[in-house]
């Protein structure tokens, strides 16, 4: 069971959201609150596990909600407002959806939530730590560390990946397939656009239909992947 808090502003979309909420079995909505300082309240008295947000509300942002707390639960934004969803992404929610919101739409948001929340608790049962904020790799005769923070974006080529960051000029080239460093790269960090590229979610400056943008660098994106990428928005379909 997730506990979950609903936060808006907005008597009608808060209703909308209790609404959506009660017709997912595994979700328990323990409070509506009409600002953060409502939901502080209730977090304070229970466990809460997802907090379902809007963002522009009197006070309090949204955005600075979830900055504001050291120990958080996830998050799931939903707000007429695309302009934040990197930023919303950059902290790591779980999903950005956009009103006005389809059911199937909120109920994939809350099934990413739901496998998350599984995730994290088999790796607590099993004693698993954390993934680690880096990666080593064959280059150059030698094992290189990688930070995360620091990759921009990857490029796959044949045989071979090479890896671009923020701290140097010339990429990282190593022997590894796309799938296999996708696979250690943080689902919420980093994003497949295409079948030879990876790009951080947090240096992607611009969206269009059929690219993305890291600066004045255009990536294309492939149609198999224009619906992960429209996840990251909340426009899906588009």
């Amino acid at each position: 069971m997730l506990h979950c808090i609903a936060v808006d502003d907005e008597p009608l979309a808060l209703e909308l959201l209790e609404d959506n909420i009660s017709k997912i079995p595994y979700l328990k909505l323990e409070g509506s609150c009409r600002n953060p300082m409502e939901a502080i309240r209730v977090m304070q008295e229970k466990q809460i596990d997802l907090v379902f947000l809007d963002i522009q509300m009197p006070g309090l942002t949204g955005l600075q909600f979830i900055q504001s707390m050291s120990q958080k639960p996830m998050f799931i934004l939903i707000t007429a407002y695309e302009k934040y969803a990197l930023e919303g992404f950059n902290l790591d929610v779980v999903d950005y959806l956009l009103k006005p919101v389809s059911f199937d739409r909120f109920m994939k948001a809350c099934n990413k939530a739901w496998e998350l929340h599984q995730l994290k608790k088999r790796s607590k049962e099993t004693g698993n730590e954390p993934l680690p904020d880096y990666l080593f790799v064959n280059a150059d005769y030698s094992l290189i560390k990688v930070v995360l923070t620091d990759i921009v974006w990857i490029e796959g080529l044949k045989d071979y990946i090479k890896i671009h960051l923020r701290s140097n000029p010339k990429p990282v080239i190593t022997r590894m397939s796309m799938k296999t460093i996708e696979e250690q790269l943080p689902p919420s960090k980093f994003i497949r656009v295409q079948k030879s590229y990876i790009v951080a979610i947090a240096f992607i400056t611009a969206i269009r239909k059929n690219s993305v943008f890291i600066g004045d660098m255009e990536i294309p994106v492939g149609d198999n992947y224009r619906e992960a990428l429209a996840a990251i928005t909340g426009k899906a379909g588009s």
